[in-house]
């Protein structure tokens, strides 16, 4: 696989994981429904993946030191506020759409690093689906509410976006 496979492969698998975790807040057969669709995408990528020809290494460089700064930001942010909501808050039902708001932010950073402008709209999306889900979380709106929102939704994004195939030919950086 290219490293740009590799890179579609995580984003359908985080997309995957966003679903899988956040359906279970929602009633019975909705969430066995929507568990059921994430499984087929996600399978339905990786062999879509797998049988493409690579067409060119447009992802050189990708993983550098550059990617590893990001993604430290977005642990050390993501377990700082999860400590925050937790302890200093009491509102774990928030815990999901803080998670949300980071991973958007991280996708911010991505497309600078990565100079790929088109992330700008998949960040945009989940740190807005993050920052309503804290908003309901602040409301005291209903958990299932909070997950579908900050999980569910960014879960689809995250998987259409990074996990989906492009006919188009990689760029060549």
């Amino acid at each position: 696989m290219t490293r740009e496979q590799i890179t579609r492969l995580i984003g359908g698998a985080f997309g995957l994981v966003f679903v899988e975790v956040d359906a279970g807040a929602l009633p019975s057969p909705a969430s066995v429904a929507l568990r059921v669709l994430a499984v087929a995408a996600f399978l339905g990528l990786a062999v879509a993946l797998r049988r493409a020809r690579p067409a060119g290494s447009s992802g050189a460089g990708r993983f550098g030191r550059e990617y590893w700064l990001v993604v430290a930001l977005e642990v050390v942010a993501g377990v700082a506020g999860i400590v925050v909501i937790k302890a200093a808050l009491h509102a774990p039902q928030a815990t999901v759409a803080w998670i949300s708001f980071v991973v958007g932010l991280h996708f911010l950073g991505l497309a600078v690093v990565w100079r790929r402008p088109r992330l700008h709209w998949l960040a945009a999306g989940l740190t807005a689906c993050g920052a309503a889900g804290l908003a309901l979380a602040g409301c005291g709106c209903p958990a299932a509410a909070i997950a579908a929102t900050a999980g569910v939704v960014p879960g689809r994004c995250c998987s259409a976006r990074c996990g989906g195939v492009s006919s188009r030919r990689p760029r060549k950086v």
